[in-house]
């Protein structure tokens, strides 16, 4: 059994950093991903990072201002979050993948395990 848990949640104001870790216990090198849901909003994809490393990707809005990462010896994933804006105002949620592919998923259905999330609020 996989299991996730997300810390470095907060209050930032905008144009302010966080970084995002999540910690994993069990199988858990295999493709990983940051969504988020806002109020009223439906989960969307933030970022996701495959089992090595090496492949990245990212939703359109990011544009440059989060990066995603991963320790594997420490089974740390990471979402080092930058030049936050209000918008970015959401709870925060790693996924896990039980797949190893070279172009990891951007989908909620291509993730098999999730943490319980950690608020991130972007004060204007």
């Amino acid at each position: 059994q996989v299991q996730l848990v997300e810390s470095g949640g907060g209050l930032v104001q905008a144009g302010g950093s966080l970084r995002l870790s999540c910690a994993g216990s069990g199988r858990t090198n295999y493709d990983m991903g940051w969504f988020r849901q806002a109020p009223g909003k439906e989960r969307e994809f933030v970022a996701a990072v495959n089992w090595s490393g090496g492949s990245t990707t990212y939703a359109d809005f990011v544009q440059g201002r989060f990066t995603i990462s991963r320790d594997n010896a420490k089974n740390t994933v990471y979402l080092q979050m930058g030049r936050l804006k209000p918008e970015d105002t959401a709870v925060y949620y790693c996924a896990g993948s039980s797949r190893r592919t070279w172009q990891p998923s951007s989908m909620p259905a291509g993730y098999d395990y999730w943490g319980q999330g950690t608020q991130v609020t972007v004060s204007s």
